[in-house]
């Protein structure tokens, strides 16, 4: 490390004021910054809370705490692939992974091309250090889309994304919406034949470079919702849906490997355990009482562990930029959160999947949890302080 360090104050001349490559300050920045805990925690002036992790240390947290549901999410491809093509029994494990490797590497390769680069001409633009939201961003973006998501409608969307959900508003730390799940928005608004129209979008059809299966043109697989949604029956076992061997978005299929995540985030205080545990209990009444009435045929397990329902409540929801900030609107906030993704799932057979649209919601009514829980405490203190 000490190599690396060196390596840097030496460059670092030729970035400050007056250097030859000062147009790129913020590109060094940035990247001296990832590799190093910078000495202050703040570039403006006013009171700020020091403490031993920054903003960068958090977001490389979270990214690893994705790396399960991303590697299984690439297996599963290459499986969903073979099953597809009737070759499941002819196809090995790292044939399968490789296969889902290429197929969502050059998913992740985009999102991060766009969305950095429009945050590193946006930092150079406003002569600012660059925002480090978006190395979690990027690589969600790639694990909630379907696996057939064509390149350049991805780095529309993400470039869509960045700019009106992110920047407009002042960058990291600063926007009201989750800016992964504004991608998958304006990707199901815009292209809705690509995310749920048709069921040949969940499962890779073609060879890569020598790997995987030609899938015959008349398959097609719907997700698990999709199905119940068009009024059939589950075609995959309980035991499959929370391994994670069934069609779906790249990395959200697999409840084992996010509960892995999730332990990591919970036990290094990353995440809220409140608004977590919150988005759980409020999907899991609301499936039970959907059931209980006869609305869905899905009991309460069955919905959490189906769509993006767990994915969404360990990496979106509790999202510390765009989630409620206060210890009690935690607890309303993820509430509805579950209550509103699966009503979404049942009232709406053309949407079978809740989550996005119940995180966004909440997403705008956050701040406004937040208010009526401080502008409670205050009233409780002014009355405390009278009663003195």
């Amino acid at each position: 490390m000490n190599a690396i360090r060196k390596f840097f104050d030496k460059i670092k001349p030729n970035f400050e004021e007056g250097g030859k490559l000062h147009a790129f300050r913020s590109l060094y920045d940035g990247f001296d910054t990832f590799a190093f805990v910078p000495n202050t925690t703040a570039g403006r002036a006013g009171t700020h809370v020091h403490d031993a992790i920054d903003s960068k240390r958090i977001m490389s947290l979270v990214v690893i705490a994705l790396v399960p549901a991303l590697l299984f999410g690439m297996y599963n491809v290459g499986y969903q692939n073979a099953l597809a093509a009737g070759q499941l029994e002819n196809a090995s494990f790292w044939g399968m992974f490789w296969f889902g490797f290429l197929a969502v590497l050059p998913k992740i390769i985009v999102s991060y091309i766009v969305g950095l680069g429009i945050e590193f001409t946006v930092a150079q633009w406003k002569n600012e250090e660059i925002h480090e939201g978006f190395l979690v961003s990027g690589i969600i973006i790639p694990m909630i889309v379907p696996v057939n998501t064509p390149l350049w409608m991805l780095a529309i969307a993400t470039a869509f994304a960045v700019i009106f959900a992110k920047e407009i508003f002042g960058g990291t730390g600063m926007n009201i919406f989750n800016v992964a799940l504004i991608t998958r928005a304006f990707l199901f608004f815009s292209y809705p034949s690509v995310m749920t129209g048709d069921d040949s979008v969940w499962v890779a059809q073609n060879t890569i470079l020598g790997l995987g299966f030609d899938v015959p043109d008349t398959f097609s697989a719907a997700t698990p919702l999709g199905e119940i949604a068009q009024g059939a029956a589950l075609s995959t076992s309980f035991c499959d849906q929370v391994c994670g061997f069934i069609p779906g978005s790249i990395g959200e299929t697999s409840v084992i490997a996010i509960a892995l995540g999730a332990c990591l985030l919970l036990w290094t205080g990353v995440a809220s355990w409140k608004t977590m545990l919150s988005v759980f209990v409020g999907g899991a009444l609301t499936g039970w009482l959907y059931n209980a009435l006869g609305l869905s045929p899905l009991d309460a397990c069955q919905h959490l562990v189906l769509g993006g329902f767990c994915f969404g409540a360990v990496f979106m929801a509790t999202d510390p930029v765009t989630s409620a900030r206060t210890e009690g609107g935690k607890w309303v906030y993820g509430f509805l959160i579950g209550f509103v993704a699966i009503t979404v799932r049942v009232l709406n057979p053309g949407y079978p999947e809740g989550m996005m649209l119940a995180i966004l919601l909440m997403n705008l009514f956050a701040p406004l949890i937040d208010y009526c829980f401080v502008s409670r405490n205050i009233s409780k203190r002014a009355k405390r302080a009278l009663n003195k």
